[in-house]
């Protein structure tokens, strides 16, 4: 299982003094030398933490596979099909929301999701759906075309007791099953942290895991490089 890192939080820091430091593209060049398989940033509309001059230099550095997570938007779009991501992720995306809540809505917006899928196609960028584990977004993911779901793992990480775990784990599980019996690529990321990720292993369907919180919350006290490598040694268990 590949471990990508997200590093959005990163320029959240950053952000919220409305300075230079600290460089999420900096901390893309940590991950990748700890071990990382891959970088996510997601280009929000609002721009609140990665922005237009990090995505452009993110793509110049980015050695391993640089994801783009991304609203179905004309304005991102562009942007995508001029920075040429490896994966552009499409999510949903509220402005009220401290984080991405829940998985896209692919049945009921189908029509502009295949659209913006067949745009990105033809600059030969492959689309990854962040969906919930559910059967009817699984497929509809499948029929407009998308290469890849990401499957959304807040509920399971969220979960209050052992038994309630083990039941949106099979949910998960169920979903990659699903994914990958109909040709997709299969990842999965939200909440996911140091002490569920063994549970996530079991899931062999899943090819890629996408972290950021956890990792970056952990690297405070750690230093990044072994955060990820902390990482790293959890999912080689």
């Amino acid at each position: 299982m590949k471990l990508s890192i997200n590093i959005d939080h990163v320029a959240t820091v950053r952000e919220a003094r409305g300075g230079v430091e600290p460089d999420p593209v900096t901390a893309a060049h940590l991950c990748e030398l700890a071990g990382a398989d891959g970088i996510v940033c997601h280009l929000r509309e609002d721009r609140r933490h990665v922005n237009d001059r990090d995505v452009r230099l993110l793509r110049e550095t980015v050695k391993t596979k640089l994801d783009l997570e991304m609203a179905a938007t004309q304005e991102i779009i562009a942007i995508a099909a001029e920075i040429l991501p490896d994966l552009a992720t499409f999510v949903p995306e509220r402005r009220q929301e401290l984080t991405t809540e829940g998985g896209l809505d692919v049945r009921a917006h189908r029509h502009q999701i295949r659209d913006a899928i067949s745009e990105l196609h033809r600059h030969d960028i492959e689309v990854s759906l962040f969906v919930d584990p559910l059967p009817e977004q699984i497929e509809a993911a499948r029929e407009v075309e998308a290469d890849v779901i990401e499957i959304h793992t807040g509920e399971f990480a969220n979960a209050r007791s052992e038994q309630e775990q083990r039941q949106l784990l099979e949910a998960v599980r169920d979903a990659a099953r699903r994914g990958r019996s109909l040709g997709l690529g299969v990842n999965a990321g939200h909440g996911l942290n140091y002490l569920n990720m063994p549970l996530i292993m079991i899931v062999q369907e899943i090819e890629e895991v996408s972290i950021g919180h956890a990792i970056l919350a952990r690297a405070v006290f750690t230093g990044l490089e072994r955060a990820v490598r902390d990482m790293r040694e959890v999912m080689g268990r």
